[in-house]
């Protein structure tokens, strides 16, 4: 895979619960980050004293966060309605020449910010919620 332009990650959101995707609008700044919880098994009869780890074990989690300005009030409603409804509908996460992971998350987070003589920007945090799928492009 070679380099990729920032603005080809995208974070598209479910807006009817349909599965009906939309970029969310005004994204500068996207980050995905995918984890997984280890479980150590080591004991006295570890080979050489190595760690051991339980493989297929422990919980995994995604966490996508994005930064940008006001573009669409679509977008920026449907982000809204879900943080005070406490939904977790379906997002997708297009990873250029990747792939795209799409599963439900909740909006954790959503920060508003401006000052007098500049745009008005927003955060979103939203944390995974159940299975995620991956689908390679």
């Amino acid at each position: 895979m070679g380099a990729q332009a920032g603005k080809d990650l995208l974070i598209k959101i479910d807006m009817t619960g349909g599965g009906n995707f939309t970029t969310v609008a005004g994204l500068r700044a996207t980050r995905v980050s995918f984890n997984a919880e280890t479980i150590d098994v080591t004991s006295l009869e570890s080979a050489g004293g190595w760690r051991e780890l339980l493989a297929g074990s422990g919980m995994r989690s995604a966490t996508i966060s994005g930064s940008g300005v006001f573009k669409d009030a679509a977008t920026d409603e449907r982000a809204r309605a879900i943080f005070f409804a406490s939904e977790t509908p379906d997002f997708q996460v297009v990873i250029p020449d990747f792939g795209i992971v799409e599963g439900p998350f909740q909006v954790t987070s959503i920060e508003y910010a401006g000052s007098h003589n500049g745009e008005a920007t927003y955060e979103l945090a939203m944390a995974s919620a159940g299975v995620l799928a991956f689908t390679a492009i």
